[in-house]
């Protein structure tokens, strides 16, 4: 699967990510547009333009870069900081775009479990309407 990765920075949690995704035999398609704005938006746009499946993205709080991707239509980035997260945001809004924080917490040993949920859930059948919804 061809997988957007991006961060405005990289860090020791961006680097072993990336790798694990290697590891787990994607195609990682790396967005190096600068700052977190346009990486943001620049993975939005792998994803939405169906050039990538989906996308893992990074900054600081994880906050800013979700913005900006959550602006390109047919985005829907998601901060996961847990896998009950990630799974979730999988489950009930159909989430294309992982987006983590590097900065502030430590998500070295999460990583792993949040990759996992967010590849091993599919969305909710049930919530069809809902997601709909979120494009507009």
């Amino acid at each position: 699967m061809n997988i957007a990765f991006g961060s405005d920075e990289y860090t020791v949690l961006t680097d072993a990510v990336r790798a694990d995704l290697e590891a787990r035999g994607h195609r990682v398609v790396a967005v190096d547009d600068g700052e977190w704005a346009a990486v943001g938006r620049a993975v939005g746009e792998q994803v939405a333009s169906g050039a990538c499946a989906t996308a893992v993205l990074f900054c600081w709080t994880g906050t800013g870069a979700s913005i900006a991707a959550n602006k390109v239509a047919g985005v829907r980035a998601a901060l996961c900081t847990d896998a009950a997260t990630a799974a979730g945001a999988r489950k009930w809004n159909d989430a294309n775009v992982l987006v983590m924080g590097y900065g502030r917490q430590s998500l070295i040993d999460e990583y792993p479990a949040i990759l996992d949920a967010w590849f091993a859930t599919d969305p909710d059948p049930g919530e069809a309407v809902n997601i709909a919804q979120l494009d507009f």
